[in-house]
């Protein structure tokens, strides 16, 4: 059931490293709002006709990072929506010009321990493919936390039921709206 708060005029955009949980919120935050949700890699995979994966290794990140930026600028188009990106999404420079210009960015943010955890439970990410999870998000997040800090809105996902995220983010929007 949607809620008191006005729906959002323009896009909320979810970033944040893989396993932060940015698909599993969004979808109950764009339920909670009234709002559609979206996920970009599904976008991407369906765009495409390949899976992620598959993109990745027929074509390499770069000719990915090109396809997402497409798709993300087309989602942000039309209706406002909940979208849900990939975690790399918010580093390539013209798709976080684009997502800082005509969204609400919401950076949803995890220790490392609690995302590698997480991560751990599938084996459908290609940048983990034969890696430390830990080690490869620690790194992971040192170089992208400072890029995601650019976000309008910075809320901690932490090891906790997911509607305690979704109102952690109601929150901040309700926050953010009364400073504009």
């Amino acid at each position: 059931m949607p809620i008191s708060l006005p729906v959002p005029d323009r896009p909320i955009v979810l970033v944040g490293l893989m396993g932060v949980g940015k698909s599993t919120v969004g979808k109950r935050l764009a339920r909670r709002l009234g709002m559609d949700f979206v996920d970009s890699d599904s976008e991407i995979e369906l765009a495409a006709d390949h899976s992620i994966a598959e993109i990745f290794a027929r074509f390499g990140e770069e000719s990915f990072r090109d396809g997402e930026r497409r798709v993300i600028a087309r989602l942000i188009e039309g209706p406002p929506k909940v979208i849900a990106t990939g975690g790399g999404a918010f580093m390539n420079e013209r798709t976080r010009a684009l997502i800082l210009e005509k969204t609400i960015a919401i950076w949803l943010d995890a220790d490392v321990a609690t995302l590698a955890e997480r991560v751990s439970r599938r084996d459908t990410r290609p940048l983990l493919k034969d890696k430390d999870p830990f080690l490869l998000l620690r790194d992971l997040a040192g170089a992208r936390n400072p890029v995601y800090a650019q976000a309008h809105i910075h809320v901690r996902s932490q090891a906790m039921p997911h509607e305690r995220a979704v109102q952690r983010i109601i929150d901040a929007l309700v926050e953010w709206e009364n400073r504009r």
